[in-house]
């Protein structure tokens, strides 16, 4: 019980919330808009499995709205050009294969600080960004929003897909070698090498899967709209950080749960509308995300005092 504590808090706090809205804003759980809004997040849940990863791997990107900003005007641009939809999706998760795997490059490569390497790339590509499109927005062809199905069906395939790469991923950290590489990596780095788990693959690795998921919600979020915006990833890596971290994802590696990030995400993600329910300013979210983060840290910090204290 103590190993899943964070994820407890978690789900408590999510659980006070969802009763303080069912009390005070019981329109809040309208079926529509609640679906509307759970389909919204999905892109951002993507992102915070990736990013989940990276963190357990004692790593951080910070460059990953970036990614999907690009991987979204990219997929958006072969739709435009009569690329069907299936291609231009795959567009884009190969071109957030190609990202990702530069982080990876960088860093498990050549040694270099994930933090300064993905703070280069994230302006390298929000620059590349603003000379493409110059904050025009991307009107996309009939039958490509909801997948041409109805509001209703679209909505269900992106959820669905969202829950079946969670379930594949939590499924795999937890049954497959490769999953226990990650978690070997973020440990001790040292010690997995010595065991021949290959530390630098598993980290190379590890940052092109987070691009290709990039990708992966670039493609979902693409279908929820009919024009695409240039900075559609803006403020992104600061959410999916925090939905992994507040979830149980210990940000000096090695620990945590794919299903913490869900609880963590739907927490953060219920924020903005709950401070529009209760008639406070919506600009207040990303300070509550931001400590969140703050917290989350402090928490691993008081969590290592006691091991090492007990030690």
């Amino acid at each position: 019980m103590k190993r899943y504590s964070r994820e407890l808090t978690v789900g408590g706090a999510l659980v006070l919330l969802m009763i303080s809205l069912a009390i005070f804003a019981p329109n809040f759980f309208d079926t529509q808009p609640m679906i509307s809004r759970l389909a919204s997040q999905m892109p951002a849940l993507i992102l915070a499995l990736g990013v989940a990863l990276v963190i357990i791997t004692r790593q951080i990107d910070v460059s990953i709205g970036s990614q999907f900003g690009m991987c979204a005007v990219i997929a958006g641009t072969a739709a435009a050009a009569g690329v069907p939809m299936p291609l231009a999706m795959l567009c884009a998760l190969v071109a957030g294969a190609l990202m990702g795997a530069a982080n990876g490059w960088l860093v498990a490569g050549l040694g270099l600080p994930s933090i300064v390497v993905t703070l280069a790339t994230m302006v390298i590509w929000q620059e590349v960004l603003r000379l493409w499109q110059k904050g025009l927005l991307l009107s996309l062809p009939d039958g490509v929003q909801w997948f041409g199905m109805s509001q209703g069906t679209g909505q269900a395939m992106v959820i669905g897909s969202t829950l079946l790469i969670l379930v594949l991923m939590a499924w795999a950290m937890k049954n497959l070698s490769s999953g226990r590489r990650i978690y070997a990596t973020g440990s001790d780095a040292e010690a997995a090498r010595l065991a021949g788990l290959a530390p630098k693959a598993t980290t190379f690795w590890v940052f092109l899967l987070m691009g290709v998921l990039a990708g992966v919600g670039a493609a979902l979020n693409l279908v929820q709209s009919p024009q695409i915006q240039p900075n559609s990833g803006e403020g992104l890596e600061l959410k999916a950080i925090a939905a992994a971290v507040v979830g149980g994802i210990a940000i000096t590696g090695g620990r945590g749960t794919l299903w913490g990030v869900l609880l963590g995400m739907m927490l953060l993600a219920n924020v903005n509308p709950a401070l529009t329910h209760f008639h406070q300013p919506p600009y207040w979210e990303k300070a509550i995300q931001g400590l969140v983060i703050l917290l989350a840290v402090a928490a691993d910090g008081i969590r290592i005092k006691k091991q090492k204290h007990l030690k």
